[in-house]
């Protein structure tokens, strides 16, 4: 039964979209897994926005532009923090309960801001937003929610009944993670709201599921990506072997919180620069990196126990909640913090309208490239970005809607020639593998060499991945492995073709940065 528009993915993007079109148009939602389990929930930090009676749009505009070393597309960073206020204010109506202070918001301030504009619910600002979001999702009648969807490709038209080379997207071919079969789901138009990549990493702060499925499953249907090199590092991911990805929010140095050397207790962030522990997010995980390899260290130390208890409890509930439960009280001692891949800066290339290369497909959020974050994204300006670009697609989509034929008839999935699969352990070994070269090839800090070793291994793990592919049944850990392996490739290729240390991309061949700031864009 082919739907209005099909929206992949149910975080802060995806819904946006879906609550502004469901009005007019009826709107299929496919989440993979459940529908919480994206980045968005995670989200501790909060949203930036002028709301600050000293603050100006121009100073946003200019500590962004600052944060991404020039790389940023001015025109859309102007277009999404003139936006940030009508975003906070749709917010409020959908029942997100910000801290306040009076009749006004409490804002607190992160690194590489030049002012206090991030909004927030305490240090969980995500799921407040997350669940506003779903209940108001569920609540409409034009919303139809389908979880438990791991989507493998898009439908274009060479999947059409009577082929055509169009392009034009038509939705997409989903497993039913319940039943094991593969639907086919058409709409006039399709949104991409999949998240990151980060699962491409050893160490990520992302949610098991950010293994890059709408980047890969967009390339692959022949829209550009551009700067898929752009990965953002968080400086302070909690080391615990048994908890592998809990984030230590950036608003602890916000709050006054020391980066200490555990081995000498020095604090060391002002040897490396002059705003210390509150530098842009890129020069702190170098700067954690560096003392790290250098010392032989496991973790460093980010100690918020000078301030006074019930401050540090007051402001960070969850966080001092979760590691108490660890052993570790973050009023009386350090907490031990290793860099983690965080955040996908690059991505599917889009205009302001959310428009990708290919008719009938959109994207919205952290699998995009729209210029807003450029070399390194400034903190609290993702989730912002999920809320404008969510709107724009929806209203691009509502204005054009007359144009969008119906969807034709597409062939079914054929599994004519495969069977089930008797290796499962294949994937489980080549996923650890990824994960393993691509922290220590292409991570924080990288070299030429490095990135050609890692190329070399993507080029063999290709083949031998496709081999299977063909071969077996899909299942989610398939699809998931095709994608993780098809964004490394993107990853891998743009880092080889930038010449120079801009933002998020630091090589030691290339330590300077080029006069002209120019995108990686790549062309499938």
């Amino acid at each position: 039964m082919p739907q209005d528009v099909i929206i992949i993915g149910s975080g802060a993007a995806g819904l946006t979209a879906a609550l502004a079109l469901a009005d007019k148009l009826k709107v299929l939602v496919l989440a993979k897994g459940v529908l919480t389990g994206g980045s968005t929930a995670w989200a501790q930090g909060g949203i930036a926005a002028v709301l600050d009676a000293g603050d100006t749009f121009e100073e946003h505009i200019r500590d962004t532009m600052v944060a991404g070393a020039g790389l940023n597309r001015l025109e859309t960073v102007e277009f999404v923090i003139e936006r940030a206020p009508h975003a906070i204010q749709r917010l409020v109506e959908l029942g997100v309960p910000f801290n306040a202070e009076g009749n006004d918001f409490h804002l607190t301030r992160e690194g590489g801001h030049s002012h206090r504009r991030i909004v927030h619910v305490n240090d969980a600002t995500g799921w407040a937003v997350q669940s506003a979001l779903l209940k108001a999702a569920e609540a409409h009648p034009n919303i139809s929610l389908l979880p438990g969807r791991s989507c493998i490709d898009l439908i274009t038209g060479k999947h059409e009944q009577r082929y055509s080379g169009s392009g034009r997207v038509w939705g997409v071919y989903a497993l039913n993670e319940a039943t094991g079969r593969v639907e086919a789901h058409t709409a006039r138009a399709t949104v991409l709201a999949t998240g990151g990549a980060g699962r491409v990493y050893q160490f990520s702060t992302a949610p098991r599921g950010a293994t890059g499925d709408g980047i890969a499953m967009a390339w692959r249907a022949g829209a550009r990506v551009s700067n898929m090199e752009m990965m953002q590092f968080h400086p302070t991911c909690l080391y615990n072997l048994e908890v592998k990805n809990f984030l230590i929010t950036e608003a602890v140095r916000g709050e006054g919180g020391h980066l200490l050397n555990p081995r000498t207790g020095h604090r060391y962030m002002p040897d490396y620069d002059e705003r210390a522990e509150l530098a842009p997010r890129d020069v702190v995980a170098r700067a954690n990196d560096a003392e790290i390899k250098r010392d032989g260290l496991d973790y460093v130390h980010l100690d918020i126990s000078h301030k006074p208890p019930e401050f540090v409890r007051e402001h960070f509930p969850n966080i001092y909640e979760k590691l108490l439960s660890l052993g570790i009280d973050m009023t009386k001692g350090p907490i031990p913090v290793v860099p983690a891949q965080h955040y996908t800066c690059g991505g599917v290339l889009i205009d302001l309208t959310g428009r990708t290369d290919l008719p009938g497909l959109y994207a919205a959020g952290e699998c995009t490239e729209s210029g807003l974050h450029g070399a390194n994204r400034l903190a609290s300006n993702s989730l912002l970005e999920c809320f404008v670009f969510g709107e724009a697609a929806a209203a691009d989509i509502l204005a054009r809607w007359d144009s969008f034929d119906a969807p034709p008839k597409v062939r079914g999935w054929d599994e004519s020639r495969v069977t089930d699969s008797d290796e499962e352990v294949v994937i489980h070994q080549n996923w650890a593998e990824i994960r393993r070269f691509m922290w220590n090839y292409v991570g924080i800090v990288r070299t030429t060499k490095r990135l050609e070793r890692a190329a070399h291994r993507i080029k063999l793990l290709t083949e031998e991945v496709e081999d299977y592919y063909g071969h077996f049944r899909v299942s989610t850990d398939l699809i998931e492995l095709r994608n993780l392996l098809q964004c490394a490739d993107l990853i891998v290729r743009s880092a080889l073709q930038r010449h120079e240390s801009r933002g998020l991309h630091y090589t030691l061949d290339f330590p300077d940065m080029l006069k002209v700031a120019r995108d990686t864009v790549l062309v499938p």
